[in-house]
């Protein structure tokens, strides 16, 4: 595991203060899956009770992809520095009723099995829409309420306090990883094949993946060509603290856990 030491390079100290977030300092990329035995895979599970789905097996993979092969995904800057965080959470975008979207933090999500995960986002969601939203959400709807332009001038400072001097007040919800390490949505599920996300500029997260739309798609396997099942992945990332190149990392690692699912259901 790599310190913040190790990853503050000169280069990575520059990128803080050239770039501002969320405005310049993103890396766009995309990549198509072919998830044909994945999806066979996921039905077995379900015939054996286990409710999992790709949006399940993407945002364990994406964790254990910070914890085993891009740790420097699992950084964000404070005051000019790469730091860690200490722990790999998730938030995950969701579907909370009709057309109302929420967002759920899983915490500590590369430790899970893929049925744990499972359990603590049916949990999570369950929560959600029953009104008991995290402190972050909670947030959200207090600062909503707040008249425009006072509402702007409040959410700079808290900003300056969390995001740039890396302050934390949890009793408030507040502090400089409220979103946790990266955040997982699936716009597939609202009619989308591909999108590009915003690196949202109250979060302290180094990229946000996006999971697209599932498409039949002629796709050559090796000698033939044949119909196979395609998932659109795309993903920002803050150019500050990572390059196109953990990008890379990140995907290879994805496609590999397509290829083997069954490393999921290992525990950490």
């Amino acid at each position: 595991m790599k310190t913040s030491d190790q990853l503050n390079s000169a280069w990575r100290k520059t990128a803080s203060a050239i770039y501002r977030r969320p405005t310049d300092s993103k890396i766009f990329g995309s990549v198509e899956i072919d998830v044909t035995e994945l999806e066979t895979w996921i039905t077995e599970k379900r015939k054996n009770g286990i409710k999992a789905t790709l949006t399940h097996v993407f945002v364990l993979a994406a964790a254990r992809a910070l914890r085993d092969e891009v740790p420097e995904l699992n950084s964000f800057i404070r005051r000019g520095n790469v730091v860690l965080h200490e722990n790999i959470n998730v938030m995950v975008s969701v579907l909370l009723r009709d057309t109302k979207m929420g967002s759920v933090l899983i915490k500590d999500a590369d430790t899970l099995t893929l049925e744990g995960l499972i359990e603590v986002m049916t949990s999570e969601v369950k929560n959600s829409r029953q009104g008991s939203e995290n402190k972050t959400m909670q947030m959200k709807d207090k600062l909503a309420r707040i008249p425009w332009p006072f509402r702007a001038w409040v959410f700079r400072l808290i900003k300056t306090i969390t995001m740039d001097w890396g302050l934390s007040f949890p009793s408030m919800g507040l502090s400089a990883s409220n979103f946790g390490s990266f955040m997982v949505s699936n716009i597939g599920n609202v009619g989308l094949d591909m999108g590009y996300p915003a690196l949202f500029p109250s979060s302290n997260v180094s990229f946000v993946l996006i999971m697209g739309g599932v498409n039949r798609k002629p796709a050559v396997v090796g000698d033939q060509i044949l119909p196979r099942t395609i998932l659109s992945l795309g993903a920002a990332l803050d150019h500050r603290v990572v390059d196109a190149s953990h990008g890379g990392l990140l995907f290879r690692y994805l496609k590999h856990i397509v290829k083997n699912p069954h490393l999921l259901d290992s525990p950490l």
